[in-house]
């Protein structure tokens, strides 16, 4: 699992996944996590997994534990690029109903 920080603006940090959001890759990636919940300010984060392409229970458990935390210190959270299973496993479970999922893409 590789995590890219990409701070387009003041209001906004990108989270770019890349590989598994399975166990070995939500432990990866909790440090890093945790680090934007208590050191960045920016009042909006997206994930973006556009090059993941598994998640599971870890995975999904590491995105809900992350929301939760925002919307803790009112601070937003989209998911972006999301696709295949990581998309399936996302609506069956209905994450999208409570995180913003892919709405850039269906705006465009």
């Amino acid at each position: 699992m590789e995590l890219r920080k990409i701070d387009a603006n003041n209001t906004l940090l990108t989270l770019q996944l890349s590989g598994d959001l399975d166990a070995n890759g939500s432990k990866e990636a909790l440090p890093h996590i945790d680090q934007v919940l208590t050191e960045d300010n920016h009042p909006e984060i997206e994930i973006d997994l556009k090059h993941v392409s598994f998640l599971d229970s870890s995975g999904v458990g590491a995105i809900v534990y992350m929301y939760k935390r925002l919307i803790e210190r009112e601070r937003k959270m989209c998911i972006e690029n999301v696709h295949g299973q990581p998309l399936e496993i996302i609506t069956l479970l209905r994450i999208n109903q409570a995180i913003s999922v892919n709405k850039k893409r269906e705006a465009a």
